[in-house]
């Protein structure tokens, strides 16, 4: 046979060749493609070319060993759509779905998001801002000048070469800017991490989570903000809890207090966990100083108010019973998957 006819004959057998499933498209590629395919022999036919046909022939070898590539691969294509349609035909949708591996909550996500629910029943709304401040909302505007020696209370990361940026060392710095950009009343809460350069240890580290809150109107007292605590304490720790008021010191704030809750001593976990006294501390408040308001341009004649700040991984290690501080960082599969059933 010539060989031109017989190009021209493969040539029309690849093009009608329509494979429906992927064993009979294996035979087209063995046949066409394979290491001892139809096309190859033909190569060897060139020597018994004459000279003024072997430009063509070898275009039409050429052009003939392409279709068969070229139709291979749409083919191809052509059998895996059918397969796919053939198995969502076949699908079974009555059938359960196996939901796999579930991710779970981070155990402080869980505390902060139950503390955010718990302020947001009485009003208060959630403010977000930067990690990484300055030092005037950081410290100047909450009446922590320069030479103020509440400085030294906190060992602040500032950024490479920079006296005037810094990672924030409490979310206080968002009340702050709410306080610059918002006139009164104003009712919030500031959820988000902290930094603070502290020796890493099984009780201390250094980043973690507050939420701080804010609330300043007209005539809003000492007693506004014991009431709105007692109710945290309440939804938080249970409707029987009891609370207590200590003084303390905080720069933003005056009269400032430490809030204490009542775990008891009945066993060895609240012994440990309350130092033998039955009294574990939960957050920081007071009165916001009226330099605050002065600071951020709010009358102090006018409007008063009272700021509280609430650790969030001591909360959730008290109430997950978790002794080392150092876990909620680490990211083990193995911890966080004990938390998969909590919402």
């Amino acid at each position: 046979m010539d060989v031109f006819n017989k190009i021209s004959e493969l040539l029309a057998e690849i093009e009608s060749s329509s494979p429906s499933d992927a064993q009979s498209l294996e035979t087209f590629r063995i046949r066409f493609l394979g290491t001892k395919n139809v096309i190859k022999p033909l190569f060897a036919e060139m020597r018994n070319v004459s000279s003024d046909k072997k430009k063509e022939f070898g275009q039409a070898l050429n052009h003939l060993k392409t279709s068969a590539e070229e139709r291979y691969n749409l083919l191809k294509k052509e059998v895996q759509l059918k397969s796919t349609q053939d198995e969502v035909s076949n699908m079974d949708l009555t059938l359960p779905v196996d939901s796999g591996f579930t991710g779970s909550r981070h155990p402080v996500s869980i505390v902060m998001n139950r503390m955010i629910n718990i302020f947001e029943k009485i009003g208060f709304v959630v403010e977000e801002e930067r990690e990484i401040e300055d030092d005037w909302h950081n410290f100047s505007a909450m009446n922590t000048p320069d030479d103020h020696p509440a400085r030294d209370m906190q060992d602040t990361f500032y950024l490479k070469d920079s006296e005037k940026f810094l990672l924030r060392t409490h979310t206080s710095s968002v009340q702050a800017r709410v306080m610059t950009n918002q006139k009164p009343p104003i009712r919030i809460i500031a959820p988000g991490r902290v930094y603070r350069n502290e020796t890493i240890s099984a009780r201390s580290h250094c980043q973690f989570h507050q939420v701080e809150g804010l609330y300043i109107d007209k005539d809003v007292s000492f007693a506004d903000m014991k009431q709105t605590l007692l109710y945290f304490a309440r939804e938080m720790y249970g409707p029987d809890t009891k609370i207590r008021l200590r003084p303390s010191y905080f720069p933003f704030t005056e009269p400032s207090a430490e809030m204490d809750v009542w775990m008891g001593t009945d066993t060895e976990t609240t012994k440990r966990l309350t130092k033998g006294t039955g009294w574990l501390e939960v957050l920081g408040c007071g009165m916001v100083d009226p330099n605050v308001l002065t600071n951020c341009g709010i009358d102090p004649e006018v409007y008063t108010g009272y700021a509280f700040g609430i650790g969030i991984e001591r909360t959730a290690m008290q109430k997950y019973n978790i002794s080392d501080i150092r876990l909620l960082f680490e990211n083990d599969v193995r911890f966080l998957q004990q938390f998969s059933a909590v919402i």
